[in-house]
């Protein structure tokens, strides 16, 4: 086979990855390398010393000295671990960085601040390489956040940080906004039955609310809520929405803020001998938000709006591998360091 003489400086070698598959060698190998030549056998060392020199390539020494202090360890932080969203959004949070060479450790905040916090400070004497965190939103979780996102890499899903910090999540508006409006062509304009403030969601969704009524040319029907910082939503709502019932709900369509919501709605609508959905003996409409597992399954099914938990996480994942320098960004949304809401499907089912 004749040489190849060319000089050319190879393409696309942008990270580790890049150099070790240009290479012919594991990312290992070369990592031990640039960590200490003398590591590894005089062959191999000639071999990427001479892949060195033909690509021009140089690895991120602050990165390099980063990963020797730090360990393998992906810190995740979310606020409740039963919720079937958290559930999802953490399982492939956990695949995608084995793929990388992490290893995930996710912790529960149980909706507490005082556990969110323990939870930094455990990370923090871990000495985790960085972190992806869905905020309670309290000012002091939020402090300890700040501190931690001095130290390492952190990216916040499901509810955002501050503001300009990295972010991936929802598209509240639009998400809202596509139920809202789907409500009113289809029926009577909806009243809202928020969650309790325990994130920002909680005001996003009913401020979403309030924009798309008015938007469609409606006065907008939130329904008061007592304050609450706890995460029972279904028994939250079961009790709130017997309540209205009893007392008269402003409109027969009920929007819920999430489908959790929705199933307590549910069930106190089948408590009252009140049928939910679409027919002339239905006395009620509900929907949801989120697109829980379980939505599909309730009676009636419940219409909803599907977020999509497996791409939140492979984005917000990515993205925090990119800034660790362990990948190439695959897209601008991996590379940029600004907030990335994605758009909500409607899921069209019998209970509105």
């Amino acid at each position: 086979m004749a040489a190849n003489n060319s000089k050319a400086k190879p393409a696309n070698i942008r990270t580790m990855e890049d150099f070790a598959a240009h290479v012919g060698l594991s990312r290992p190998t070369v990592s031990k390398y640039f960590n200490d030549p003398a590591s590894v056998r005089e062959k191999t060392r000639k071999r990427i010393e001479q892949a060195v020199t033909d690509s021009g390539f140089r690895p991120n020494l602050f990165a390099v000295n980063l990963k020797r202090q730090r360990t393998k360890i992906l810190g995740v932080i979310i606020p409740n671990a039963i919720d079937p969203f958290y559930m999802e959004l953490t399982r492939r949070i956990e695949e995608i960085a084995n793929e990388a060479g992490y290893f995930a450790i996710a912790l529960s905040s149980n909706g507490r601040p005082e556990l969110e916090a323990e939870a930094i400070e455990r990370f923090e004497s871990m000495n985790v390489a960085g972190a992806i965190v869905a905020p309670l939103g309290r000012a002091r979780g939020q402090r300890k956040l700040d501190s931690l996102a001095s130290r390492v890499p952190l990216i916040y899903v499901d509810a955002p940080g501050h503001e300009g910090t990295p972010y991936i999540g929802t598209d509240n508006r639009q998400s809202i906004g596509l139920i809202v409006d789907y409500l009113c062509r289809s029926g009577t304009p909806p009243c809202f039955l928020g969650m309790p403030e325990v994130n920002l969601n909680a005001r996003s969704r009913r401020l979403a609310y309030e924009e798309a009524m008015e938007k469609a040319g409606h006065m907008p029907h939130v329904l008061p809520i007592p304050a609450s910082e706890g995460w029972d939503f279904e028994e939250f709502a079961h009790q709130q929405t017997a309540g209205y019932l009893a007392r008269g709900l402003p409109s027969p369509t009920l929007l819920c803020a999430n489908d959790r919501l929705a199933f307590g709605a549910l069930l106190a609508a089948w408590e009252a001998g009140i049928r939910v959905g679409h027919g002339r003996d239905c006395g009620l409409r509900i929907a949801g938000h989120d697109d829980h597992p379980l939505a599909r399954y309730a009676c009636p099914p419940l219409t909803t709006v599907a977020q999509d938990y497996g791409e939140i996480a492979r984005l917000a994942t990515n993205r925090l591998l990119v800034l660790l320098d362990e990948k190439a960004p695959a897209s601008p949304a991996e590379a940029s360091g600004d907030a990335l809401l994605l758009t909500a499907r409607i899921m069209l089912r019998a209970s509105a």
